[in-house]
C-alpha cells in the first residue's frame, strides 16, 4: 500500500495561521479518521507532520463537525442551520457553538443551470452583527466532487485550490485522498472548514462524511 503520510500522527503542527509564510501550504487530505470505528479526515503538512483532524463517533450529531489541530484543540465548528431548506451552514471558532458564527455558507442553487455562466458551487459570508465590521467573501468554484475547486476572494484572487494526489510510483489515489493548497493569508483551518462544508454539500451523500 502507497504510504500517504511519512512520519507518526503524533508529530505536532505548531500554528495553523500562515499569513506569515510566504509560500503557499500544501496540505494532503485523507478522508479518514485516525480512531477505529470513526469517520472523518486526517490532514497532514509538506513534512507528513499532522496537522488537523476530525473524528465523528457513530452516535453523534452529522450536523456539528468540529475542526481539530494535532493535540484534539478545537479550531471551527461547522454547523447546518436549522430549519433551512437549503444547504445553509454555519462556521463557529472553536466549539462556541452557542455565540454569533463567524461565517455562513450557502450552496449555490440554480433553477435553470442552462442559462447559467456561474461557475460557482458554493459562497462563504461572513455573519456581520452590530458593531462588527466587513469580512472577507469566499467564493467557491469547480467541481469537489472531481477533486477540481478553486476557492477565490473578493478580487477573485486564488486563496486556496482543491486537486488530485498526484500518482506515486505508479500508484494512483482516489477521491478520498488529494491535495489543499493554501495561499499566504488564508488560515489553513478556514481553509480546512471549507472543506467540510464541500463533503456536506457535494460528498457521495449528502450530509454524511465516511469514513
Amino acid at each position: 500500500m502507497t504510504k500517504i503520510y511519512p512520519n507518526s500522527p503524533i508529530s505536532s503542527f505548531q500554528d495553523p495561521e500562515i499569513s506569515l509564510e510566504s509560500e503557499p501550504k500544501v496540505l494532503t487530505v485523507w478522508r479518514k479518521s485516525l480512531l477505529f470505528n470513526c469517520s472523518g479526515f486526517t490532514v497532514y503538512d509538506g513534512k507528513g507532520n499532522l496537522v488537523f483532524r476530525v473524528d465523528i463517533y457513530p452516535s453523534s450529531s452529522r450536523n456539528d463537525i468540529v475542526l481539530m489541530d494535532s493535540a484534539g484543540k478545537p479550531l471551527f465548528t461547522v454547523r447546518r442551520k436549522k430549519l433551512s431548506l437549503a444547504d445553509h451552514w454555519h462556521i463557529y471558532d472553536g466549539e462556541a457553538v452557542t455565540e454569533r458564527p463567524r461565517f455562513s455558507a450557502r450552496k449555490h442553487l440554480t433553477l435553470l443551470p442552462y442559462k447559467s455562466n456561474s461557475k460557482e458551487v458554493a459562497r462563504v459570508m461572513p455573519c456581520r452583527g452590530p458593531g462588527s465590521k466587513d469580512g472577507p467573501i469566499y467564493s467557491v468554484e469547480g467541481s469537489f466532487s472531481q477533486r477540481a475547486c478553486v476557492v477565490l476572494d473578493e478580487r477573485r484572487r486564488q486563496v486556496a485550490e482543491i486537486k488530485r494526489k498526484e500518482a506515486v510510483e505508479g500508484a494512483t489515489f482516489g477521491g478520498d485522498v488529494f491535495r489543499l493548497v493554501v495561499q499566504p493569508g488564508l488560515d489553513a483551518g478556514l481553509a480546512m472548514a471549507v472543506v467540510i462544508l464541500l463533503e456536506q454539500m457535494f460528498g457521495s451523500r449528502a450530509s454524511t462524511i465516511k469514513g
